[in-house]
């Protein structure tokens, strides 16, 4: 969480309110010291010092108690600021919320505290950080067997010095320029009685809150360092394409946020023999003529390394096109792998090379295939002979005629100019 603060001010004198307001109990300032473990007359360098040892015993990355982790981190938001800090020993967390200096932030000290923001606005947690989305390449063999993969991510940390606070022990960890805001307002004359007031980095923080003097010599005040983590990524079997496989809070760490996630989203290669849909398999298969008819059989290299050995059952005909499926071949089902999908085999017929069959192949098919449509030729029939030819071909005769036809009807029809008639008699 971050908390800004407006600066001293709005409280009445001792507590008390305008317009009669009842007065209220005695404010609780000591809170806030026990949480810590310190005496409310402890210095500074004390408070930092207890806070330290408790944010590295509790701190959630390290097996502590997130919500205690909270705790720690919200009080010596308050006590660790010398302005907070005198608001709170005088009014207490109330005093905060009403105007004392706390801001926005007043709301989230108060509901670590009491559990609940107090003045009807809503009590708001750590914010998440971004996820990171990578895509990973699979092939169809890593998703029929499965596969455990090892990447490595780089990613942000909180400091392990500093505990995430970009201060050196004992520093105040506030620049005095910019109160830790990190920005300040700049005044320029844009033109004659005119001046811009705008926002810009702290010239004398360069934007990290803190002087040079104060800043942690490991992570130089930004709070992070650098770490390489390994991720075991394990694809299961009968995954599919765009599913995502997630690792809780492994994304860059920042102070006062909750890691986002490590998404790797499955990419899965084509594959030259095999093509998936749902959990069943396509492939392609040419076979020729006499297989078609008389029966096949042929090897499969699967997926997972196996050969199995397809075989048409006996008298069976394949015809031009035509799709079988061998139960049980396709791709695992991925909460159940034991259970598979089809295999689905597309056929294509190769036929004998040329275009003729000598007399004894005629004589040898004619007595084992059905006899063909027997047509009766008359003197009036007339007997045409067929050709070979490819199909792109068809629809070519007549185009320079169609073109020539669509000339005369743009000029008006039989060769006259468009849109000039006959003269009446």
């Amino acid at each position: 969480m971050n908390f800004f603060f407006d600066g001293m001010g709005g409280g009445m004198p001792g507590g008390g309110f305008p317009g009669g307001m009842p007065e209220r109990k005695p404010a609780n300032t000591t809170e806030l010291y026990e949480t810590l473990g310190v005496k409310k007359d402890a210095t500074q360098s004390q408070i930092k010092k207890a806070f330290h040892k408790l944010s590295k015993k509790h701190h959630p990355d390290k097996g502590g108690d997130a919500e205690v982790f909270k705790k720690i981190s919200g009080a010596y938001e308050v006590l660790g600021n010398k302005e907070k800090r005198e608001v709170y020993d005088e009014y207490g967390l109330d005093g905060l919320k009403e105007g004392g200096g706390a801001g926005a932030g007043a709301d989230d000290i108060f509901s670590m505290f009491f559990g609940g923001g107090g003045g009807g606005r809503r009590p708001r947690g750590k914010r998440k950080g971004e996820d990171v989305v990578h895509p990973i390449s699979v092939s169809l063999e890593d998703l029929y067997k499965g596969k455990q993969i090892k990447l490595a991510v780089n990613r942000d940390i909180l400091c392990v010095k500093c505990n995430g606070t970009g201060a050196k022990e004992g520093a105040s960890g506030q620049c005095k320029t910019c109160n830790g805001q990190k920005y300040v307002f700049k005044t320029q004359r844009v033109g004659p009685g005119m001046i811009q007031r705008r926002q810009v980095l702290c010239p004398a923080c360069e934007g990290l809150g803190m002087p040079a003097g104060d800043r942690c010599v490991k992570c130089m005040g930004r709070k992070v360092q650098k770490e390489k983590k390994i991720l075991e990524v394990y694809i299961e079997k009968g995954m599919k394409a765009g599913e995502k496989i997630v690792f809780r809070g492994c994304a860059d760490e920042a102070p006062n946020t909750i890691p986002g996630d490590v998404i790797f989203i499955l990419k899965p290669k084509d594959h030259p023999e095999f093509k998936r849909r749902g959990n069943d398999l396509l492939m392609e298969k040419t076979i020729t003529l006499s297989e078609a008819l008389c029966g096949l059989r042929f090897k499969v290299h699967h997926l997972d390394g196996r050969t199995i050995v397809v075989q048409s059952a006996p008298g069976e005909i394949i015809k031009p096109g035509g799709i079988k499926c061998v139960e049980g071949e396709g791709m695992p089902l991925k909460r159940d792998p034991l259970e598979r999908g089809r295999l689905f085999i597309h056929f294509t017929i190769k036929f004998p090379e040329g275009d003729q069959l000598n007399s004894d192949a005629l004589d040898a098919l004619k007595a084992i295939l059905p006899e063909g449509e027997d047509v009766m030729v008359t003197d009036e029939d007339e007997v045409v002979d067929m050709v070979s030819i490819d199909k792109s071909e068809f629809g070519k005769m007549g185009a320079a005629d169609k073109d020539a036809y669509d000339s005369d009807e743009e000029r008006g029809g039989y060769g006259q100019p468009q849109g000039v008639q006959c003269a009446q008699q």
